[in-house]
């Protein structure tokens, strides 16, 4: 049974205030979209009719509502295991396997992942087999979506799995500095993670081929010979087979950095728009976006490793929850649950980061392109053909977009003289 006490009520409080303000900020969101879906904002006047704005706001609502359920179904979850008694059920389960601490962790989070996964399996097919069909966009079969279940589950059992096996190994046997050395086997995990995601793991689920436009190539390699970049390669992606969402992303490490344009960005896009996006996407590889991210991130990941591990060793923690003795798996996933609410609120903070590293890498494309044109049209064309959000309530903006909204985006390019910084 559950023991009512300060770090009981504090962190009901907590998640109660979480999701209360997850709840507001989405409604405020919605309602201020359905306020001004019949005023096409200026910059968009060309590219979007009252018609397109409709349905614009229609889709955010519905993607905005589904994503509101989905998330407040996952708290109430939480909620439910903590409170309800399962989780000493669970670890007496798990401890009569008598697989030692390390296989009873990881059969411990294996059904407990396993369960999560079932609960949001009914969001993951209504999102793509109502929603984004309804506006589209989904052109993926049920068989392809099963496989990419399948296929994402795998990865994510051996990766992921490999990395707990590790840290519930350092827990138990790595003495007072595990903690420690947690941090660093997590950090170079990550970094691992981001040299293998382009040339192992992305191509389990599309198909990548050089760019076919020998003309469009040559440009995009002059233009990363310009900056003094070297890559991989520029890739065609197969995005089409499973969506009709325009994008184009810079990615990998070392050897693995790589140029992936969306085959429906390149059916789409003019090449100078094309080539705005990938000066914009280089730009912060110039102002060493990814690196900041990671270096704030391991100051921050080294911070919550020594408080997690003073967590374990509180006794309190454990009885809250119905455990007579600490156990070190146990620990781990109560710890993440009650620091969870808290990282919520550190949203606002890193959206603001993030928002400064993207007016940051608009600058960058702007003095790359010498004129605004090109990186405003695809901007508009993106936001079009993604029925993205063209008016979201400030506060909700604030809170939730890594990207500055929009219209502030494009009207900032717009007023700002082309740059003549060198490069």
């Amino acid at each position: 049974m559950v023991e009512w006490n300060f770090v009981l009520l504090g962190f009901l409080v907590l998640s109660l205030i979480h999701s209360g303000t997850q709840f507001y900020l989405n409604r405020l969101n919605v309602s201020y979209l359905r306020r001004h879906r019949t005023a096409v904002p200026a910059p968009f006047k060309e590219i979007v009719d009252e018609e397109k704005l409709r349905k614009i706001s229609a889709y955010t609502s519905d993607s905005t509502y589904l994503d509101l359920i989905s998330g407040l179904t996952s708290q109430a979850w939480t909620l439910a295991i903590l409170l309800s008694g399962f989780l000493p059920w669970l670890v007496d389960k798990v401890g009569a396997t008598r697989l030692g601490t390390v296989g009873e962790g990881l059969l411990f989070f294996a059904i407990l992942s396993g369960l999560g996964s079932l609960l949001h399996l009914p969001f993951g097919a209504y999102e793509t087999f109502v929603i984004e069909a309804r506006y589209g966009f989904n052109t993926k079969t049920f068989r392809l979506w099963v496989v990419d279940l399948l296929k994402g589950i795998a990865i994510v059992g051996a990766l992921g799995g490999l990395l707990l096996c590790l840290l519930l190994n350092l827990v138990v046997h790595g003495g007072l500095t595990w903690w420690l050395w947690a941090w660093m086997l997590v950090g170079g995990y990550e970094l691992l993670m981001l040299w293998l995601f382009p040339v192992v793991i992305a191509p389990w689920f599309n198909t990548f081929e050089p760019v076919g436009n020998a003309s469009l190539k040559e440009r995009v390699e002059n233009l990363m010979e310009k900056v003094g970049l070297r890559a991989r390669g520029v890739f065609r992606m197969d995005a089409s087979r499973r969506s009709r969402h325009t994008n184009a992303y810079f990615t990998g490490f070392g050897r693995s950095k790589r140029i992936v344009l969306y085959d429906t960005l390149l059916a789409s896009h003019t090449e100078e728009e094309i080539l705005a996006v990938l000066g914009h996407e280089i730009g912060h590889w110039k102002k060493r976006h990814v690196l900041k991210q990671v270096i704030v991130l391991e100051i921050l990941s080294l911070g919550i490793f020594y408080v997690i591990a003073q967590g374990l060793k509180w006794p309190l923690l454990y009885q809250t929850f119905g455990f007579e003795r600490p156990v070190a798996y146990v620990g781990l996933f109560l710890l993440s649950a009650l620091l969870s609410p808290l990282g919520y609120f550190v949203h606002p903070l890193e959206s603001a980061i993030l928002r400064t590293f993207e007016r940051e890498a608009d600058d960058f494309t702007l003095s790359l392109m010498e004129t605004a044109e090109p990186i405003q049209g695809a901007l508009k064309r993106l936001a079009a053909d993604n029925l993205a959000n063209l008016t979201p309530h400030p506060l909700y903006a604030w809170f939730y977009y890594s990207h500055p909204p929009l219209v502030e985006r494009i009207l900032r390019l717009q007023n700002a003289p082309a740059r003549g910084e060198s490069l």
